[in-house]
């Protein structure tokens, strides 16, 4: 069972707080990007944050303090803090930081409300979230049960996804880690899938893969590897705008497998990826 809503929590208001912080780190990582980005390693030598990943968290954390004071952030950066309101804020400052390390515009701030403990697999769910692409101007929006849109200079529509069923002709999206160990198992899973869909797109963002699922710019996406701060708003933007979205073994994405779907591949591709997984990729790990 996922973890009730507070009492007095309304997801909608939570949805309109994750797109005024998100547009505001938006704005922050497109107009203030500076020359020398201040490039630190993390888990390898290929996983980096730069400067901006952390200023764009602190911007975070402080407009999520100013609006939600009482309520817990959890991000990917150093930084976060502890709340007593039942919500946690669960935030990516920039998903896609190789991408905004060589200057490729697929980048995005991801940002959501949930509840449970996302420090716990299967014990969390998302209520509301925001995912920004600064560099096309596209919000990806959500709230538990209020359905998913996408707001642009042009305006506000809903998100639905492509009406695809079959298999072979599906265009589906992944990402790979950074440990070389890993990256040679999920390189084996994708010999063995890339013969059974129509091609494989690979953007550098995990948020805005599950959106692209979300809106049909992609039929399906899987990536194993993920953290909470990856996903959270991607998953309820897709979910929210009809996709089936799930992991290993049922409708809970873990960090060992997620995948997302149009409704009518859902279960030929989750069974395919699910098996492909746990053949060649198997554990990935706990969280760095």
């Amino acid at each position: 069972m996922p973890p009730e809503l507070p009492e007095g929590t309304d997801p909608a208001a939570l949805e309109a707080v994750a797109c005024t912080v998100a547009r505001a780190a938006g704005r922050l990582v497109r107009d203030e990007r500076p020359d020398d980005l201040g490039v630190t390693a993390k888990s390898t030598r290929t996983d980096v944050v730069t400067e901006m990943d952390q200023r764009s968290q602190e911007l975070l954390l402080d407009r999520l303090a100013a609006l939600r004071s009482d309520d817990a952030v959890l991000g990917e950066e150093e930084g976060g803090r502890e709340g007593t309101s039942g919500v946690t804020w669960v935030v990516d400052p920039i998903d896609g930081t190789t991408n905004y390390l060589y200057g490729v515009p697929a980048y995005a701030v991801s940002v959501a409300a949930v509840v449970g403990d996302p420090t716990v697999p299967g014990h969390w769910s998302p209520v509301a979230g925001a995912v920004l692409d600064p560099e096309r101007g596209e919000l990806y929006h959500a709230h538990l049960g209020g359905g998913a849109s996408l707001t642009t200079a042009a305006g506000t529509r809903a998100l639905r996804p492509r009406p695809t069923t079959d298999l072979a002709l599906a265009l589906v999206g992944t990402g790979f880690g950074y440990a070389a160990d890993v990256r040679r198992r999920q390189a084996r899973l994708l010999v063995d899938l890339l013969p059974r869909v129509r091609d494989i797109r690979r953007h550098g963002s995990a948020a805005l893969d599950l959106c692209a699922v979300a809106s049909g710019r992609l039929d399906g996406y899987y990536e194993t590897g993920l953290n909470p701060w990856d996903r959270a708003a991607g998953e309820l933007v897709a979910t929210e705008a009809g996709a089936v979205v799930g992991g290993p073994a049922d409708e809970v994405p873990t960090r060992d497998l997620t995948w997302a779907a149009a409704p009518g591949l859902a279960v030929e591709l989750s069974a395919l990826v699910r098996e492909l997984a746990a053949r060649h990729v198997g554990s990935v790990g706990e969280p760095r």
